[in-house]
């Protein structure tokens, strides 16, 4: 007999109907502010779900550790490199995610940031706490040159969108493919790339062969006219030489969703950079990513019952490989 399907109090309210669909007869455990509606013993399948992030996630992996006939969790984000996903496929349990999902969103907010940056878009915020009147020159997005370090949905997706701006497109991936409508070059050609950017905007998984990837002599690669956008992992870079190139002007600006602690520490120098644009590893989140993760999960909720290939499984060697849709 099959056991239950753990899920939030927001999902069984607006996906109840169609989590029956998916897996007919079979028993819910709603994880309620107050605690799990039923025996914890009993969950086989568990949806991490966007809404219990990051507030209730102790509660749900409380619930989840408290059963033994764990067998597969879902997770609404690309992202899991965290330790504890890697505890449960230790475990034997199967881990799958959303990846996805919040493509067009975190896509949307780099060509925000690179809106921003290219504009200059904090001069003119600070002029007018002044009540002053100081128009100030732009740098067009048109011809200019986007290196996008991954090319997952979420690199794809920046690509299609810089190239309604005209901007000129070269994509860096580990694995090279023909058919695109701009050039894609192998990740042994990146500090070439890096070289001859205007933008930059990391897009790749978290792994031990990319942690640390734009390290102090990458950086320094980078033009003192170049802008810097990572909507990856904060690991991916190394922040004390970033801040360090941010300060003496050796980069231009960066915009930054992600970081090495979050949230940032307080005494972080970045939050005082007048160059630097900070979001809270938010740019993935909107009106519409979580409903594409729920959709993700119901898809796959059918197709574990049916016992058929699970979409976006993680294999128990790729934890520290997956993030965010790429």
């Amino acid at each position: 007999m099959s056991g239950s399907i753990l899920v939030s109090d927001f999902i069984e309210e607006r996906w109840g109907s169609k989590l029956e669909a998916a897996a007919p007869g079979i028993a819910r455990v709603i994880l309620r502010p107050q605690g799990p509606s039923g025996d914890p013993a009993s969950i086989e399948v568990a949806f991490f779900s966007g809404d219990v992030y990051p507030e209730r996630s102790q509660d749900f992996l409380v619930t989840l550790f408290g059963s033994p006939r764990l067998r597969w969790l879902h997770s609404f984000s690309a992202g899991v490199d965290h330790p504890v996903f890697h505890l449960f496929l230790e475990r034997g349990v199967r881990l799958s995610n959303s990846s996805g999902a919040s493509a067009v969103a975190v896509a949307e907010t780099v060509l925000f940031y690179m809106l921003c940056l290219s504009r200059d878009y904090r001069r003119w915020e600070e002029a007018r706490r002044r009540l002053a009147w100081e128009p100030h020159s732009v740098r067009e997005l048109h011809d200019a040159k986007l290196a996008i370090v991954g090319l997952g949905p979420i690199g794809q997706e920046v690509a299609a969108k810089a190239a309604a701006f005209g901007m000129n497109v070269v994509a860096v991936t580990r694995r090279p493919r023909t058919g695109t409508a701009f050039s894609v070059r192998p990740l042994g050609d990146l500090d070439a790339v890096l070289a001859d950017a205007d933008y930059v905007v990391l897009a790749l998984p978290l792994t031990p062969a990319t942690r640390g990837l734009l390290d102090r002599r990458r950086l320094a690669l980078l033009r003192p006219t170049s802008f810097l956008i990572n909507v990856a992992r904060g690991e991916l870079i190394d922040e004390q030489a970033l801040a360090e190139a941010l300060t003496a002007g050796r980069i231009a600006a960066a915009a930054l969703d992600v970081f090495n602690e979050e949230p940032l520490p307080p005494s972080s120098p970045l939050w005082k950079l007048p160059n630097v644009i900070l979001t809270p590893h938010s740019s993935g989140r909107s009106d519409a990513s979580d409903d594409r993760a729920s959709e993700i999960f119901l898809d796959n909720l059918a197709r574990y019952f049916a016992g058929r290939e699970l979409r976006n499984e993680v294999r128990a060697d790729a934890t520290e490989g997956q993030q965010r849709g790429t």
